[in-house]
């Protein structure tokens, strides 16, 4: 069983990325755009407050007739946030999301904020792990080494 913490050290692009709840929501769209990422947290002086997703925009901006140019993220990102530890399963994280209809979970380790994992990271890397048991799986019959 794959953990968190393993995944976040396999994966290519690692950093978190944040922004202060004062900054708008044009500043964390430009942010999330140059990182290419889906979301961003929201730290202010050191402490997660909360998270700011593209869905987020969509439906608190867009929908509501708002400006990304004029509204501080502190006003529509997500402030009650589902969080894991780095010792958890790729299986927990993926329940976890499906429970709480989440994309992104943040990482926390003795109260700080270590990593960021996208539904897209867990897939992939259940995907990779099942096509490695395969492949081994393979390997061991065609090698003869099972018992007659």
């Amino acid at each position: 069983m794959i953990s968190i913490r393993e995944l976040l050290r396999a994966k290519e692009n690692s950093e978190t990325y944040s922004i202060g709840p004062d900054a708008s929501v044009y500043e964390a769209l430009k942010l999330m755009a140059d990182k290419n990422v889906g979301a961003v947290m929201v730290v202010e002086d050191g402490q997660m407050v909360g998270i700011f997703t593209e869905r987020d925009y969509a439906r608190k901006i867009i929908l509501k007739g708002k400006t990304s140019l004029e509204t501080p993220l502190k006003e529509i990102m997500t402030r009650e946030t589902v969080t894991i530890h780095p010792e958890q399963s790729l299986e927990e994280c993926m329940a976890l999301m499906s429970t709480w209809h989440i994309r992104h979970l943040p990482v926390m380790e003795s109260g700080r904020l270590v990593g960021m994992v996208s539904m897209r990271d867990v897939v992939e890397a259940i995907i990779h792990n099942k096509e490695f048991t395969i492949e081994s799986l393979e390997k061991y019959i065609l090698s003869g080494g099972y018992a007659k």
